[in-house]
């Protein structure tokens, strides 16, 4: 879940015109743990088809919640502005821009 709220705050992919360029920390910031909430609830539900089949190995757990966990975000910012940002990261300046944009904030 840190991950994807990373994603969706900081990380950022970008490229020239042959390659990725943020290949290490530096060029692609994560969360710290200043950032971070002091809690989180995390509820997991058995989605499995085969629950009686313990002969087939387990699903993943933390994947499946990264890209609603940044539409989460995504949908509480309109919730918050009703301004709909649709690129990652969301981080204040593309979010500011966003708002200026549909006149929101001047």
């Amino acid at each position: 879940m840190l991950h994807s709220l990373s994603r969706a705050l900081h990380e950022e992919v970008r490229f020239d015109t042959e390659k990725v360029t943020s290949v290490d920390s530096i060029s692609h910031p994560t969360l710290t743990h200043a950032d971070t909430p002091a809690r989180i609830d995390v509820v997991l539900v058995n989605g499995d088809p085969h629950p009686d089949r313990s002969d087939l190995p387990p699903y993943g757990a933390g994947e499946t919640a990264c890209k609603p966990l940044i539409a989460a975000v995504a949908n509480a910012i309109y919730d918050a502005t009703g301004v709909r940002l649709r690129r990652v990261p969301f981080r204040d300046g593309r979010v500011l821009a966003a708002l200026k944009a549909a006149r929101v904030y001047q």
